[in-house]
């Protein structure tokens, strides 16, 4: 009777905790869809939203390597100008990496945005204060350009206002020298009354008279003058009583032997002159042909002559 009694009770439980675990299951079945019913659209949003950022990275990534490389070509076009705005180049550096580190590491974009927008401005003021540098060295060099144009050509009038100074200088200096006219040479013999005879024969000459005329000359220093002449005989030895080098005069840095000398007492007017050269033993015969004569006062040659013995 006590078995019989037990068992519809226990079986009663039996089927009530079922249900209640079948009760749980269905509530947990639809909590579960509930949140898969929830959380699809909403992974579909947050995929979309991380699809968004990284489109919004890679523009912003672009824009920062488009204004990089727009100010690399600019430094590279200006050149050595763009040494003079480091400072500001070390700003555009600075700035450049701050928003790289913010796109590799963090979602701040709103931020990053704000100091790209920054950047551009601080590169678009580098770039005009490149125009500025660029177009104020292009005016110094053409005011420089000017000023050598200017400099060379006052030189070059110097050098002409030089020159013609020269030429003016040489012109009075040749104004200034003596010249010889009405000049002639002569060989000479003396008659048994000592009277002098001209004669062309190598055998009887006994001097040489050379004549000649120092012409008027308002530019010349008056005063005495030494005259010299200097025959060449033939085969263009110098003829000289030379005594240990006692014979020679100074024409233009180059020392000279003469043949005869003469003081002449000069005033600026014409004035004439004779000097005479007397053969040493008149025994010995001349040399046979054309002797040439040069005449020099104050340093300069004034006048030529020749003449022939037979």
């Amino acid at each position: 009777m006590t078995q019989s009694s037990t068992t519809p009770n226990g079986a009663g439980n039996s089927e009530k905790n079922s249900k209640k675990w079948i009760l749980i299951i269905a509530l947990l079945l639809i909590v579960i869809v509930a949140i898969l019913i929830w959380f699809i659209p909403m992974k579909k949003k947050y995929l979309s939203i991380i699809d968004e950022k990284e489109t919004m990275r890679l523009e912003l990534q672009d824009e920062l390597n488009d204004l990089m490389v727009k100010h690399d070509s600019i430094k590279t076009e200006y050149g050595a100008l763009s040494d003079s705005l480091a400072a500001k180049d070390s700003l555009i550096a600075a700035n450049a990496k701050e928003i790289q580190e913010l796109l590799n590491y963090k979602w701040e974009y709103g931020k990053v945005n704000k100091k790209l927008e920054l950047l551009r401005k601080i590169t678009q003021g580098y770039v005009h204060q490149l125009d500025s540098l660029f177009t104020v060295n292009r005016e110094l060099k053409e005011e420089n350009e000017k000023i050598r144009q200017q400099y060379n050509k006052e030189q070059d009038r110097t050098r002409e206002l030089s020159k013609d100074k020269e030429k003016l200088i040489e012109k009075v200096n040749q104004g200034a020298v003596l010249k010889a006219y009405s000049i002639s040479a002569l060989g000479v013999r003396f008659t048994g009354s000592g009277k002098e005879k001209e004669t062309d024969k190598a055998g009887k000459i006994e001097r040489v008279k050379v004549c000649f005329t120092l012409g008027e000359n308002k530019l010349v220093e008056p005063g005495r003058k030494s005259v010299y002449i200097r025959i060449l005989r033939p085969d263009n030895v110098v003829v000289t009583q030379k005594v240990d080098g006692a014979y020679t005069f100074e024409m233009q840095g180059q020392t000279l032997e003469y043949t005869s000398k003469q003081e002449v007492d000069y005033q600026n007017k014409d004035t004439s002159t004779c000097i005479y050269w007397t053969k040493k033993s008149k025994e010995e015969s001349a040399m046979v042909g054309v002797y040439k004569v040069s005449i020099y006062a104050d340093g300069y040659e004034i006048g030529q002559a020749a003449f022939e013995l037979k």
